[in-house]
């Protein structure tokens, strides 16, 4: 899998190439995208996407669904490309995760406006908060949805002291969700390749 720095249908693998392609590095990519996964709590975790777990994602779209005309590759790569950090910035998939579904139902209602709480710290920066779910409302009155997509812009200063070993922090400072984790450093200097 080449990665170009931008996910278009031009620069994905043919289905046969991509089904040789997985047999020999499914695991990598399964490995990556969990060092890349941040619990924050009980029950949020955070996925920091990057080009290959995007474009592994859009790949196995069309491999399950058998897709190979061109406007449902289109559709799969405009679904996804989006999450690709674009070196200002960090992309995330975020899942509440209550596998009871009447506990999930209660907590969803109480976690109104969570993804707009989250936010990374770097060490001896302010805060930045989580654009989110710029696609489309995931929120209502009645409760929350369990998937939401955020991203962390980050100005130059912040780049350059992650770049330097700086610590990061994830949090969410939601009423009834209050957690903060310092990310892994094996995890950080992932994160930190996103960066320009």
């Amino acid at each position: 899998m080449q990665l170009t720095g931008r996910i278009t249908a031009d620069s994905l693998m043919t289905l046969e190439a991509y089904a040789k392609w997985r047999k020999l590095h499914q695991k990598e990519v399964i490995a990556h995208r969990k060092l890349r996964s941040v619990a924050l709590g009980e029950h949020i975790t955070v996925q920091f996407e990057s080009e290959l777990t995007m474009r592994y994602q859009v790949q196995e779209m069309l491999r399950i669904e058998k897709i190979f005309e061109e406007e449902g590759i289109q559709a799969e790569v405009d679904a996804y490309a989006a999450l690709v950090p674009d070196g200002g910035n960090w992309k995330a998939t975020m899942l509440i995760e209550y596998p009871d579904i009447n506990e999930r139902r209660r907590e969803l209602a109480r976690l109104i406006g969570v993804q707009d709480r989250m936010f990374v710290e770097v060490e001896g920066h302010a805060r930045v908060y989580a654009i989110a779910d710029e696609d489309l409302p995931r929120d209502n009155e009645e409760k929350t949805s369990a998937v939401h997509f955020l991203r962390f812009e980050l100005g130059a200063a912040l780049r350059a002291a992650v770049q330097a070993g700086a610590s990061v922090k994830l949090g969410c400072d939601h009423t009834n969700y209050p957690a903060h984790v310092t990310l892994a450093p094996e995890t950080l200097a992932s994160l930190a390749g996103d960066l320009r």
